[in-house]
């Protein structure tokens, strides 16, 4: 079973939210959680806006086209993304924004941290979207800090790798599963997150489907203003281990689906190497990595 975890009494310290957040952080890989700064109207609204960017005609998508900025922000084509190597490019949309750095700083030639880019319609996209991208990092920062309580580390004990975070959000579009997939496409194919910690919206469509570790899919969904949280492969580095990321996947089915991900990853200069072992693990380096074995524009030929 996947907690549910009332992120108010986490972030008080009761014990019976500390025991959940334990077994998601250590077993599972997943929790929800409720009862956070961020109202089911808030999580709506930018449903809704990514919605009407997603339905537009794919020659107005194609200015912010990410495949033309080298980097991982703006929009992400049907088939740009390959999570699996085994499987077909992904068959859903999406949109990616990031933190926003001052124009005379030089971090903003790295992919973690490009210049963002807006589209003009809807005309209130880049104020819904960097608004909620602004608040959802606040809740992921609680959520971290439940997280560090939960396995008896300090509360603070990853405050210090997020003052410039390569936060990445994501509005996903994954439309009603198309009649010519097969056994090797997806809206996604199975993966693990490659980050810290995943602070995920749904409009509370099914599809998302997290992998048992004894083997077979545990079907998870969330209505607008509970969260579905997960653990990515840099968590795990960091805690040596203690803290699972867990594989997942969306096959896809009759109706579409928006989810808004924000994966809440530490500066680019943060050491994510094992606590106390002495070795130097770069989270900048870390992820781009992992980022040009997924974007396909980002894939280099042999």
């Amino acid at each position: 079973m996947i907690p549910s975890i009332d992120l108010a009494a986490l972030s008080a310290g009761e014990p019976a939210a500390l025991r959940a957040m334990e077994a998601a952080a250590t077993d599972i890989g997943f929790a929800t959680v409720y009862n956070t700064a961020l109202s089911a109207a808030h999580v709506a609204h930018v449903i809704a806006t990514y919605r009407a960017f997603f339905k537009l005609p794919e020659d107005v998508k194609k200015p912010y086209d990410m495949a033309a900025t080298g980097s991982n922000r703006g929009w992400g084509a049907s088939g740009s993304e390959q999570v699996d190597p085994d499987a077909n490019p992904d068959y859903k949309q999406f949109f990616d924004s990031g933190v926003q750095l001052s124009t005379d700083d030089p971090r903003r030639a790295m992919s973690v941290y490009a210049p963002n880019v807006w589209p003009l319609v809807p005309a209130n996209f880049k104020t819904v979207v960097s608004g909620y991208y602004d608040a959802a990092r606040l809740v992921a920062m609680d959520v971290l800090r439940g997280v560090a309580q939960s396995i008896e580390a300090p509360t603070d004990v990853f405050d210090a790798g997020f003052e410039t975070p390569m936060a990445l959000l994501r509005g996903n579009y994954y439309p009603s599963r198309p009649a010519w997939a097969g056994a090797r496409d997806f809206g996604i194919a199975t993966h693990t997150d490659y980050g810290c910690l995943t602070l995920l919206a749904t409009d509370g469509a099914p599809g998302l489907e997290v992998r048992r570790r004894g083997g077979g899919w545990i079907p998870v969904s969330a209505q607008p203003g509970v969260f579905v949280i997960n653990f990515g492969e840099m968590m795990e580095v960091w805690t040596d281990g203690r803290v699972r990321a867990t594989p997942h996947r969306v096959v896809g089915g009759a109706a579409e689906r928006i989810s808004v991900p924000l994966f809440f990853n530490p500066s680019h200069d943060t050491n994510v190497a094992p606590l106390g072992s002495g070795k130097t693990v770069l989270a900048g380096e870390h992820l781009a990595a992992r980022y040009e074995q997924t974007y396909v524009h980002l894939q280099k030929s042999e």
